[in-house]
């Protein structure tokens, strides 16, 4: 009978056990492949003091109990080798007929990867406290906003859950609440004031410059309209008959400057949205002042678009957020109570905050909207203060 092997401690080594002349034990196995793998450690036991100068890690008897429970439950050892950045990519690869500005989203994910270490980090050594620290580094070290990193982390916990379910890694380390780890430092894009929604409007409707601008930015404050569907609606969508405008696509301008038509935002999106008769005015306006273009840009079969810029072509959601930011600066230039920042954004948002304030049914606010969800529509209902909250209680003590 042959003599069992012992470490240099007189301890019995298992089958697969070695350990080498300079103390390193190696535990030798078969993987589901039928390769042969080894993994080494310093230390056989659990118990056993880690040498000095050596990083601390598990023990080889440890790691081997790690191995077993991973063929027994046909988890690819190593993660399958798999760092953080093939991951994603190999996730990425997978998403077909996303949109535009999710693809862009999907490179700017992966761009911010090839920088770091953490994307060189193999998967299976992910731990749920080195992704926690990893987004804490990319906000309080790199200085990434809050609504930046959550838009990673939404690319990096569908990916891990797709390693779980490849059977590659056991756990997602991404399967947590973003606010509980990091600081939600981003500038909530309030509803501004009745009073401030005139103000605004009258210094542009007077001024020399910027009155060009009025009649569409009156219509963003008073429909409710997304940019995008905005900057998508043509002469013909305009249906004064009805006093309705339709909406059933939105108008986005990709990083490689490319028109592009795509569905609105939300299945919701699609629908009729009512006019004012000053709203019809304004339409009117734009369009009898539409200055025909030598061609009338085409984008994906949509044609005589409403807003058009100096090289006759379609104007995005870019166009409107800078006039607003030059009208906003040249006003607060001139009056000495200040206006708060105000983008496209805020003159949805604001509207919407109007017709909660005036009672709108939160249903037919909904639609108008095109929101998706219920709650998003009532979330704006909690944008209240104690002059909304008085004047509801006189209203219904009045009956």
């Amino acid at each position: 009978m042959s003599e069992k092997r012992r470490d240099n401690r007189n301890r019995i080594l298992h089958e697969g056990e070695y350990q080498r002349a300079d103390g390193r034990y190696r535990f030798r196995y078969i993987d589901e492949d039928g390769k042969e793998k080894n993994v080494y450690s310093w230390r056989l036991d659990k118990n056993d003091p880690m040498p000095k100068g050596k990083k601390r890690e598990l023990s080889l008897r440890e790691k081997e109990k790690q191995i077993e429970a991973d063929l027994f439950d046909h988890i690819v050892t190593n993660g399958g080798n798999y760092t953080v950045l093939e991951l994603v990519e190999k996730y990425v690869s997978l998403k077909t007929g996303v949109r535009h500005n999710t693809v862009a989203g999907y490179k700017t994910v992966i761009n911010v990867l090839k920088k770091e270490a953490f994307g060189k980090q193999r998967i299976d050594k992910v731990r749920l406290s080195d992704a926690k620290a990893w987004l804490i580094k990319l906000q309080q070290v790199d200085g990434r906003g809050y609504s930046s990193i959550h838009s990673i982390r939404g690319v990096l916990r569908p990916a891990f859950q797709m390693a779980v379910d490849d059977d590659l890694i056991r756990k997602n380390p991404f399967g947590f609440e973003l606010a509980s780890v990091i600081v939600n430092d981003s500038v909530t894009r309030e509803a501004i004031t009745r009073k401030q929604e005139r103000d605004l409007l009258k210094f542009i409707k007077e001024d020399a410059h910027f009155s060009r601008y009025y009649d569409a930015i009156y219509i963003l404050f008073h429909t409710g309209l997304r940019i995008s569907e905005f900057c998508g609606l043509t002469v013909s969508e305009i249906e004064f008959d009805e006093m309705r405008i339709k909406v059933d696509h939105q108008l986005q301008r990709t990083s490689q400057m490319k028109y592009v038509i795509e569905e609105p935002k939300t299945e919701s999106g699609t629908r009729y949205v009512p006019m004012t008769e000053e709203v019809a005015e304004c339409f009117r306006r734009i369009i009898a002042n539409r200055e025909a273009p030598k061609v009338e840009p085409m984008v994906d079969g949509y044609i005589r678009f409403l807003c058009l810029d100096k090289n006759d072509m379609p104007k995005v959601a870019l166009h409107w957020e800078k006039y607003l930011e030059h009208i906003v600066e040249k006003y607060n230039k001139i009056y000495r109570i200040q206006m708060p920042k105000v983008t496209p954004h805020v003159c949805r948002h604001t509207f919407c905050s109007n017709m909660a304030k005036s009672g709108m049914n939160p249903k037919t606010l909904q639609y108008i909207m095109g929101h998706s969800d219920i709650s998003v529509t009532l979330n704006v209902y909690t944008h209240v203060n104690f002059d909304d909250a008085k004047a509801e209680v006189l209203r219904v003590a009045n009956g």
